[in-house]
């Protein structure tokens, strides 16, 4: 019997802490937590790091099994560590389809809406393009094995059983916004000095010839320069998302 309990103490508790801090992150992490990525994959990945992680988390697992109230409230606890973690990794892709909308808007095609299936929502076409782009790039360069590796490496930010400072996670999200926000307009700068150089050429064209219909003239010069730009640095501004990524990725596998 005495075996039985600590099986169970060590093994199926530790088992369930840990499934709801990956299965949590699984959820909203990029790639495997995609809208299109099924949710059965989700939760066999889930169930198979879980698994293997169990054995590492045990050691920090509180012995004997806690009351109710107390399970309840590591699980609770566990489950919004999960969910940072994802949003964090999430904040970081978004800094794509930010890229991707301010793109659109500086070529002409803010209008132009589609189906961004890495968001599940309506997006421009420029930033779906770069998103669905981003993926893949997550998972041919093993990327998503450093997400994994950073759901390891959170148990030492955050400890099983440690109240988790609302303050730092604040200060931290509003970091990762920031941070994202920085990179979307970085990889886009190129396309606002363009359109930039445009609009001031269109401007002093009507003062020299007011008769010209200038706008019929500088959206398709617009979209034809910015589609050159794009085929031109769109390499360079996704291995500059990727360096961001894995530096955001990083700090989670390193502790802080």
């Amino acid at each position: 019997m005495s075996l039985l309990e600590e099986f169970l103490v060590q093994g199926v508790f530790a088992f369930i802490l840990t499934f709801v801090r990956i299965g949590a992150a699984i959820t909203i992490m990029p790639g495997v937590g995609d809208s299109f990525t099924p949710q059965q994959i989700r939760l066999y990945i889930a169930l198979g790091l879980s698994l293997v992680l169990s054995p590492l988390v045990a050691q920090h697992i509180p012995d004997p099994v806690p009351t109710t109230a107390i399970l309840f409230t590591l699980i609770a606890m566990e489950f919004i560590i999960g969910l940072f973690f994802g949003t964090i990794a999430r904040i970081l892709m978004v800094a794509l389809d930010t890229a991707g909308m301010a793109i659109s808007m500086m070529s002409g095609l803010g209008n132009a809406q589609v189906f961004n299936p890495a968001f599940a929502t309506q997006g421009s076409l420029i930033g779906a393009l770069m998103s669905v782009t981003g993926v893949v790039i997550l998972f041919a360069t093993n990327m998503h094995h450093l997400l994994f590796f950073g759901l390891v490496g959170s148990y030492e930010l955050f400890p099983v059983g440690a109240v988790p400072d609302a303050g730092s996670m604040a200060e931290l999200m509003s970091r990762a916004v920031a941070s994202s926000f920085m990179i979307g307009v970085q990889i886009a700068s190129p396309f606002i000095l363009v359109s930039l150089l445009i609009y001031i050429g269109m401007g002093v064209l009507t003062r020299l010839m007011p008769q010209i219909q200038v706008f019929l003239l500088a959206l398709p010069l617009q979209i034809m320069l910015s589609f050159i730009t794009l085929s031109l640095v769109i390499s360079a501004s996704l291995l500059f998302w990727v360096g961001k990524f894995e530096d955001g990725m990083v700090f989670f596998l390193s502790g802080g």
